[in-house]
């Protein structure tokens, strides 16, 4: 797992050899600064990806990453931003859509005693997506003003100064948008369970 065949310089300071990359961009120094720190990321994406194989391509990944992150970030610390580096990339790895595993639907393991809890995290899950919905149907400055006041947790006060609306315009629009969006949820609700 080398990038750098023969160079080994322990003279220059980890913060010298960032300054010299963000200088002149010479790979040769970001590949002799990684050396020291390789498996260390190894380590990190061994703990997290589980997989030695899928952790070797991490590393070269993340090596790949370092040459376009590092020139835009300061960095005091080079090896404690590594590894935050290093954990992101493979958190990112992890939620991608190729890392989810799906079994086979069994419902007499949805329903099992032990398992009560995941019913409610499915449940909620129902209804933010429900909710997504429903919110894509109100009428656009609605949706706007929902969206800021609910998932933004702006105030009416923020919301008038953002976006130039008469206060009582910003209240009224916010309360017939929830009560639009309960509508929406109730009636979509009510058509799911009657096709149960």
């Amino acid at each position: 797992m080398n990038f750098v065949k023969s160079i080994h310089d322990a003279q220059h300071s980890d913060a010298e050899l960032v300054f010299q990359f963000r200088q002149h961009g010479d790979i040769q120094v970001l590949g002799l600064l990684y050396q020291r720190y390789m498996e260390l990321v190894y380590g990190v994406c061994l703990k997290y990806l589980k997989d030695a194989e899928q952790s070797k391509d991490a590393v070269m990944q993340i090596f790949e990453e370092l040459v376009v992150k590092l020139p835009k970030h300061e960095v005091d610390n080079f090896k404690s931003w590594l590894y935050v580096l290093a954990r992101n990339h493979c958190l990112m790895q992890l939620r991608s859509p190729k890392n989810i595993k799906t079994t086979e639907f069994n419902p007499s393991v949805v329903y099992s005693e032990e398992n009560g809890h995941l019913n409610g995290a499915r449940e909620k899950e129902d209804q933010l997506l429900l909710m997504e919905d429903c919110m894509g149907k109100l009428p656009e400055e609605q949706k706007n003003f929902v969206r800021m006041f609910y998932l933004e947790q702006k105030c009416y006060k923020e919301i008038t100064a953002l976006t130039g609306s008469d206060f009582n315009k910003v209240r009224s629009l916010i309360q017939n948008g929830r009560r639009n969006l309960k509508i929406c949820m109730e009636k979509s609700l009510k058509e799911h369970t009657s096709k149960i």
